[in-house]
């Protein structure tokens, strides 16, 4: 941890900063390995300070070392008393992470001259650490065994929230601390809405059901998506599959250092929009993963002019949805290397037609 403090404080060194105030909950574990739901960091050139309440005391001081914990009653007060002891230049604190009420709060209790910063952090958690992948890799382990057990159980009439429920007690049934997010069960015409709910609809034959999930090992986030068929596609069902799965393979072949989020999206944008589906594909190709399974960089999307850099990890996930019909999303989390990237899900993408 220690490490990771160092260069965030070279960072706010470069400039200009004070410290920073750390209030998102991934970049306060991020920088101090604290895992409780209350508290907030403090780091300038001199202290790396966080501060917590009396249920969380014990734990902040065996999981964060680097860290000097002050136990406060009122946080701001407790803030405002060291940041009185800070230098003249302005404190940063995260933009995207602080309401207004505690922006009023933070300036009654400390005059010192606050700073709105935004990805200041999260720049330093883009590029995983190899302990960090590894963590990334088991909670994908444990993805992969779950596709496999439950695509072993499918079956026209079972419906999608008992699916979903297969999949949340395998996961943590094989060691996974919880759920990345809710799992995603879309059969049929269902499968045209990318965020599906899972919901009382029975599984029937002649149709794709799309899975989508992920869970967490030692805070770290798997997710995944797979699109397989009950019974006998069709010609058009065949089709459909295979271009996504062109699509996804075009837009893997294309992360590499050196190219941004929007060049690795355009590439397999292309493959679905020439073959005249291009307004049934709606969202990014991919997004970061990490602390949180959804992370800003690094991004695969039309917009984001993110470079990639060796240790990024983060999702490639096409997909072709058509209301009344369905949807075809197939995903895998890939990581950066020196001379292209390293697919980490193994799960089989070849169509899987399912007996029934």
């Amino acid at each position: 941890m220690q490490a990771r403090v160092d260069k965030l404080r070279a960072a706010l060194k470069e400039a200009g900063l004070e410290g920073l105030l750390v209030t998102s909950p991934g970049n306060r574990r991020y920088l101090s390995g604290f895992t409780g739901s209350a508290g907030a960091l403090l780091i300038t050139a001199g202290e790396a300070l966080l501060f917590t309440d009396f249920r969380y005391v014990e734990q902040a001081g065996r999981q964060a070392p680097a860290f000097t914990v002050v136990q406060y009653d009122d946080l701001y007060a407790a803030l405002g008393e060291r940041l009185r002891t800070v230098g003249t230049g302005p404190v940063a604190f995260e933009a995207e992470h602080v309401t207004v009420a505690q922006m009023d709060k933070l300036r009654e209790a400390a005059g010192v001259r606050w700073e709105p910063v935004r990805g200041i952090v999260e720049k330093l958690r883009a590029v995983k650490e190899p302990e960090e992948l590894e963590l990334i890799q088991k909670a994908i382990d444990i993805a992969d065994r779950c596709f496999d057990h439950v695509v072993s159980h499918l079956r026209p009439g079972v419906t999608e929230r008992e699916v979903a429920w297969w999949i949340e007690a395998f996961m943590r049934e094989h060691g996974a601390e919880s759920l990345a997010f809710p799992p995603i069960v879309a059969s049929g015409p269902n499968g045209a809405m990318p965020h599906a709910r899972p919901s009382e609809r029975p599984l029937a034959a002649g149709e794709f059901v799309t899975l989508d999930f992920g869970c967490v090992w030692q805070g770290y986030c798997s997710d995944m998506t797979r699109t397989v068929f009950l019974g006998n596609p069709a010609q058009r069902d065949r089709e459909l599959y295979e271009l996504v799965l062109t699509a996804q393979q075009a837009g893997i072949s294309a992360v590499r250092p050196g190219r941004t989020g929007r060049e690795v999206d355009a590439e397999a944008r292309r493959v679905i929009a020439e073959a005249g589906y291009g307004d049934a594909f709606g969202h990014g190709l991919g997004h970061g993963i990490g602390l949180e399974v959804h992370e800003e960089i690094p991004r695969l999307s039309a917009r984001s002019e993110t470079v990639l850099e060796p240790g990024m990890v983060t999702s490639v996930e096409p997909g072709v949805y058509l209301p009344g019909f369905g949807g075809v999303r197939i995903e895998d989390l890939v990581t950066v290397t020196e001379d292209g990237c390293r697919v980490l899900t193994k799960s089989p993408k070849e169509l899987l037609c399912l007996p029934v």
